[in-house]
């Protein structure tokens, strides 16, 4: 079956217009699809995932901003620093997140950050973050949410989730294969889903 799914994780930049318009392209070529899906289908999975993370020691909560973030992450040549909140206590991340989920952070104040390498050679694995909080009207699920799973982190869990056995996608996203493994490995997903990459061909 051809399903199309779309990613809706990011509510400043959504709209149904979007989705419509591109479903409307898609029908111009010919094809036709069985079922149309959205990340936003698994935001309460994606969040229990997230707490199971906390749980293994594998996610964090932390309150460095936006700057703070890019400067603790380093640059492709020089290794990162430990975030000061990888070390809070797992209960407290919990409850964070909880306090999150309930809306008492504004925006840009704590995110969830995914506990892998700091000194990683690839930048995507340097405690990237998988969660933040946004108090913004979602165009499917409305005010249910105010925190957002990131890409990288929604994207394999939806693939796992949807029985998908291989994720193809362009070399722009081979650095961000580990980072996608890493989510399917922790997250403990019994038949992960594999990504591959190859090479964009441009038609005129």
């Amino acid at each position: 079956e051809f399903h199309m799914r779309f990613d809706d994780t990011n509510p400043t930049k959504e709209k149904s217009e979007f989705v419509d318009a591109i479903q409307e392209d898609i029908k111009w070529l010919g094809a036709k699809w069985e079922k149309t899906m959205y990340a936003s289908d698994y935001f309460d999975q994606m969040y229990e995932l997230a707490v199971k993370l906390i749980k293994k020691g594998k996610a964090y909560a932390s309150d460095l901003t936006a700057d703070q973030i890019r400067e603790y992450r380093g640059t492709l040549t020089e290794p990162g620093k430990k975030d000061p909140n990888s070390d809070r206590p797992i209960e407290e991340s919990l409850q964070i997140f909880e306090d999150m989920k309930a809306g008492k952070y504004p925006d840009g104040s704590m995110v969830l950050r995914a506990k892998i390498d700091m000194s990683s050679p690839n930048i995507n694995m340097r405690d990237p973050i998988i969660y933040r909080v946004a108090h913004l009207s979602h165009q499917r699920q409305g005010d249910k949410w105010c925190i957002y799973p990131m890409y990288d982190f929604a994207h394999p869990i939806e693939d796992a989730i949807e029985g998908i056995t291989h994720s193809i996608c362009t070399l722009e996203f081979e650095d961000h294969r580990p980072l996608y493994d890493w989510v399917v490995r922790e997250c403990e997903f019994k038949n992960p889903p594999r990504q591959i990459e190859f090479a964009k061909l441009y038609l005129k």
